[in-house]
């Protein structure tokens, strides 16, 4: 199997983590890069393709904005997200507009999919906005999950979404090229991963101990559990540098970044069955 297969993908699930989408001197929204990722999903729109967007950053952004340097409780860091994600949503329906595009606000807990008539009303609700022209834009929601309902980070969120809505492709953009035998930031002979057919143990043991940034919650170990339920259920998943937004479309074309995981669909794939174990 080639990249070039990626060209084909129909539905497509990005996430983009809070380290990509803010300044790391403030906190504060990198306006630049936003315009570029509103650019660059537009373009995907335009080539027929279907795109949910999984944006962290409401917790950070609303942090930042209040001059508040850490949330030392739940109740502040769910007053952060608050403001945040309204800022937020209001710089993406912005640039999506200046691009002919409608963005669509879904937040989303655990209750969402756990629960059957929940979880068919989401998927529904995706549909009908796919068949509108929407981008959809998801994130936790942050401002009334609490530690029994949520998932944690949006790493597993967004291979969630792929399970429910049947997409064909997850691209994990982060601050790491991808997938590599060690942490590259600490051990200058860390081998890069360019490929994975199969998520097993030896892969999943390899990322345990990883951590995010000051900006995010996921490290290693959160994108593999996402590879392992997006595989799952029958989508790949790449994981991809978020340095320059515009790796968007040279993925979607095909070229040879960032680590891919290939789909091991399972005929006895439940999604609950992962939730549980969230």
């Amino acid at each position: 199997m080639t990249r070039e297969e990626v060209k084909d993908k129909k539905r497509i699930v990005i996430k983009i983590g809070s380290s990509s989408l803010v300044h790391p001197e403030t906190g504060l929204l990198n306006l630049p890069k936003l315009e570029i990722l509103a650019r660059e999903v537009s373009d995907l729109r335009n080539r027929g393709k279907e795109v949910v967007i999984v944006s962290s950053g409401a917790i950070a952004v609303g942090r930042a904005s209040m001059g508040i340097k850490v949330c030392r409780s739940l109740k502040e860091k769910q007053a952060c997200a608050a403001i945040g994600q309204v800022m937020l949503m209001g710089i993406y329906q912005k640039f999506f507009a200046e691009y002919g595009q409608t963005v669509a606000q879904i937040l989303m807990d655990k209750k969402t999919v756990t629960d059957t008539e929940s979880r068919r009303h989401a998927r529904n609700t995706f549909n009908e906005l796919f068949e509108l022209g929407a981008v959809p834009i998801v994130n936790e929601n942050d401002t009334v999950a609490t530690y029994d309902i949520e998932f944690g980070d949006n790493d597993r969120l967004s291979a969630v979404v792929v399970a429910l809505i049947k997409a064909d492709l997850l691209i994990l953009l982060s601050d790491i090229d991808g997938l590599y035998s060690d942490d590259p930031r600490s051990n200058p002979n860390a081998r890069f991963i360019p490929e994975v057919k199969e998520l097993d143990g030896h892969f999943m043991e390899m990322a345990k101990g990883s951590t995010g940034s000051d900006f995010g919650t996921g490290g290693m170990a959160t994108k593999l559990i996402a590879g392992e339920i997006a595989s799952g259920a029958g989508a790949e998943m790449i994981i991809a540098n978020a340095d320059d937004f515009h790796i968007i479309h040279r993925l979607i074309d095909g070229e040879e970044l960032g680590t891919i995981f290939r789909a091991n669909p399972r005929e006895e794939f439940a999604l609950i069955d992962y939730l549980e174990k969230m």
